[in-house]
C-alpha cells in the first residue's frame, strides 16, 4: 500500500461528504441522522477523520461502533451502499493517483460489505433436532 497522510485522509472527508450532504439519494439519510447545522457535520467530520486514520493508518484515533450507528439510521437501503460507493470511487479516483485511490477504495468496498451483510443480509435461525 502507498503511503497515506492525515492530510490525505482529511482532503478526502471534506470533499466526499461535502458531495454526500448534495446528493439526492444519500443527502437525506445524512441530513436525518446528523443534522444539517454545520456545527453538527463539522463533528461528524472530525469523527470520520479519526475513523479513516484508524482504517488506513491504524493510528487508533477512532473509538466507536460503526455498525450500531447504521443498524439505527432511518431510510437507510442497500441500494444506498452502491450510491456511496460509485461517490466515494469517483471522488478518490480525482483527488488522488491510482495507487492511493486504489487503497482507499479497496477498504471502502470491504468496510461497505461488511456493514451490508451485518445490516440486511440475515442468516436464517439454526434448527436443531429438536426444533
Amino acid at each position: 500500500m502507498t503511503d497515506i497522510t492525515e492530510a490525505e485522509i482529511a482532503l478526502l472527508v471534506e470533499r466526499f461528504y461535502g458531495r454526500v450532504r448534495a446528493h439526492p439519494s444519500l443527502g437525506p439519510v445524512f441530513h436525518a441522522a446528523i443534522g444539517e447545522s454545520e456545527a453538527a457535520w463539522d463533528r461528524h467530520l472530525a469523527r470520520l477523520r479519526q475513523f479513516w486514520s484508524s482504517v488506513m493508518l491504524r493510528s487508533g484515533a477512532y473509538h466507536g461502533d460503526p455498525y450500531s450507528v447504521h443498524l439505527r439510521l432511518p431510510g437507510l437501503t442497500p441500494a444506498l451502499f452502491a450510491d456511496w460507493l460509485a461517490l466515494f470511487d469517483t471522488t478518490c479516483t480525482e483527488l488522488f493517483p491510482e495507487p492511493l485511490a486504489a487503497a482507499f477504495q479497496e477498504r471502502a468496498q470491504r468496510i461497505a460489505r461488511s456493514l451490508q451483510m451485518g445490516l440486511f443480509d440475515r442468516l436464517p435461525p439454526v434448527r436443531t433436532a429438536a426444533g
